[in-house]
């Protein structure tokens, strides 16, 4: 999240420029006007930092665990220019090398096998070697806000940016595009891997679009393995899941009525549940397994009185275990927002702070990393849902 590229709020935390997870999402780290740090996620604690006169850093991209991140200078004095990625060893505390371009970099995503480069229009995708070797370029309609998400197994490499058109998404599997990690080398730290390429094969890139909103996307999101897509257009009332293979809609999920800026979009690791965090200060949990959920009593919004016959799922929710209009069954004459899905469990940001979300470490609970400099970790009933419980709130970064 590059706060840098959103609108300020009296609740952020002085010099950050930048909140962002890891692959796994169990580190986060920060970027600030003096550099960078990292730290774990539960127990929050501080791992490495990197501040000086320099400059700032207004994105950082971690690699899993590693100690090689991908940075962005920003801020009032930025450390590098806004327009070169700096691919750095916090080890060796040094620069391994820079990629520059003609404009701003607006986003970057890693895996050990790909560095992909997000501009305004642009996005290029490398061989993550050293030096990196260009695979593809993408065009994009206007991506100010860098969108891009990007799968984290080792055998599922899926890219997911905008299109071309407003409200389209376009789904890339990165393996057909020609370069790969030798399979002697997988053992081998990043960078020192040698991609190898069969000069006489001619492969076809596997791109697949998604006609996901009509207006313009506003935050996409991938599962581990690349096989769902989520994403929320500007209007913010809506989060869609697709099938990235077939393009088919899954899931359409109402966060509100009221017009919202999603902040963030994150699957749990079996992708059977969904977190959502919005402007509102309220992070919403969806289901998207209907085996998660066990018996229970319908729950609102409630419009009126479902007779028991009519009730779509044994546990009285909808098909996928959140809440619905008990009017739902009368969907075929009624406007679509009664037959909407709504969270099942939900909870709130005390100073609603921009913030992302994640699913913790710990069974039933996730993670919220704000722009006040605070960490929340709450906990939710899977059974019953409702509103979660605060298990800790600690600050990060505090105020001078």
């Amino acid at each position: 999240m590059n706060l840098s590229r959103m609108s300020t709020s009296l609740y952020d935390a002085p010099g950050l420029l930048y909140v962002g997870f890891n692959q796994d999402q169990g580190c986060f780290a920060i970027g600030l006007n003096t550099g960078f740090r990292v730290y774990n996620c539960d127990p929050l604690t501080e791992h490495s930092r990197n501040e000086s006169e320099e400059g700032g850093i207004s994105i950082v991209e971690m690699l899993y665990r590693t100690n090689y991140l991908a940075l962005v200078g920003g801020g009032r004095n930025p450390r590098y220019a806004p327009n070169k990625v700096v691919v750095y060893d916090s080890k060796n505390t040094k620069p391994v090398f820079e990629l520059e371009y003609k404009s701003e970099v607006k986003n970057v995503k890693l895996r050990k096998d790909r560095l992909t480069v997000i501009l305004q229009n642009k996005v290029y995708v490398y061989h993550f070697s050293m030096p990196p070797q260009l695979l593809h370029t993408f065009e994009t309609c206007d991506n100010e806000k860098g969108l891009a998400a990007i799968s984290t197994l080792p055998n599922h490499a899926i890219l997911a940016i905008p299109g071309k058109r407003k409200g389209y998404v376009q789904t890339i599997d990165l393996n057909t595009l020609g370069y790969y990690a030798s399979t002697e080398s997988e053992q081998l730290p990043p960078l020192l891997t040698q991609p190898t390429h069969d000069p006489n094969t001619r492969t076809t890139v596997n791109v697949s679009m998604i006609h996901a909103h009509s207006g313009k996307l506003n935050c996409l999101s991938l599962n581990q393995d690349g096989t769902r897509c989520a994403t929320s257009s500007d209007k913010g009332t809506l989060i869609r899941v697709f099938d990235t293979t077939t393009g088919t809609l899954l899931h359409e999920l109402r966060r509100g009525v009221d017009r919202a800026e999603i902040y963030s979009i994150a699957f749990n690791s079996e992708s059977t549940r969904l977190c959502v965090s919005s402007d509102k200060g309220t992070i919403h949990l969806f289901n998207l397994d209907p085996s998660v959920v066990t018996e229970q009593k319908l729950r609102g919004p409630v419009y009126g009185e479902v007779p028991a016959q009519t009730v779509s799922s044994p546990n009285g929710l909808t098909h996928s275990g959140n809440r619905g209009s008990s009017l739902s069954f009368m969907k075929s004459v009624l406007p679509k927002y009664f037959s909407s899905e709504w969270s099942f469990a939900n909870a709130k940001i005390i100073t609603e702070s921009r913030c992302l979300v994640s699913f913790g470490s710990q069974k039933n609970t996730i993670i919220a990393i704000c722009a006040d400099g605070s960490c929340y970790k709450f906990s939710f009933d899977p059974k019953k849902g409702g509103e979660c419980s605060r298990e800790s709130f600690e600050r990060f970064l505090k105020r001078e």
